[in-house]
C-alpha cells in the first residue's frame, strides 16, 4: 500500500505527506524534477526523464489495488482507477470506475471546444480554495483507509 502523487502543479504535496506518514504509508511524489525534496524516510522523490506524460506512465505502471494516486491529469485517473487503485484530485474529488468515463468525455469535448475558438483559450480554471484543501484532506483520509481494508 502507498501513496502517489503527480507531484507537478500539485498544490497539497505537503498535506498528502502529513496524512501519509500518520498512516505509516510509503509515499512516492513524481515529477520531471524542479521539486524540493522532503527530509521524510516514508517519501521518496521519483525524477523522471523530461518528456510528455513521463510522470503518468511511472505512476502507471506501479499502482493498483490497495494503493492512493492524487492526480488532476484524467487520462492518468482512468489508467489509475483500471488498475485498481482509489484515485482522487488535489481537490478531494475522488475518480471512480463509474464516473470516470464521464470525466474522460467532458475532458475531450472541452479540448475541442478550446481548440475551435477563434479567441483563444480562455481564462484558466478556478483557484484552488481553502474549501478545497479541506475537502482533500477528507477525501484522502476515506479513500486511504478505504485502500487499507482492500490491501
Amino acid at each position: 500500500m502507498a501513496v502517489f502523487i503527480d507531484a507537478d502543479a500539485c498544490p497539497v504535496r505537503s498535506e498528502a505527506e502529513r496524512v501519509a506518514t500518520r498512516h505509516r504509508l510509503k509515499m512516492y511524489v513524481v515529477s520531471n524534477g524542479g521539486l524540493r525534496p522532503s527530509q521524510n524516510p516514508l517519501v521518496e522523490n521519483v525524477i523522471v526523464a523530461a518528456g510528455a506524460d513521463e510522470a503518468d506512465k511511472w505512476i502507471a505502471d506501479r499502482c493498483g489495488l490497495g494503493d492512493v494516486v492524487i492526480t488532476s491529469d484524467i487520462p492518468l485517473a482512468a489508467k489509475c482507477v483500471e488498475a485498481g487503485a482509489r484515485t482522487l484530485r488535489p481537490t478531494g474529488e475522488v475518480f471512480t470506475p463509474a464516473n470516470i468515463g464521464q470525466q474522460l468525455a467532458m475532458r475531450d469535448l472541452m479540448a475541442d471546444l478550446r481548440a475551435a475558438s477563434p479567441l483563444g483559450a480562455g481564462g484558466g480554471g478556478k483557484a484552488f480554495t481553502k474549501a478545497d484543501r479541506s475537502r482533500f484532506l477528507d477525501s484522502l483520509e476515506r479513500e486511504i483507509r478505504a485502500a487499507s481494508r482492500e490491501a
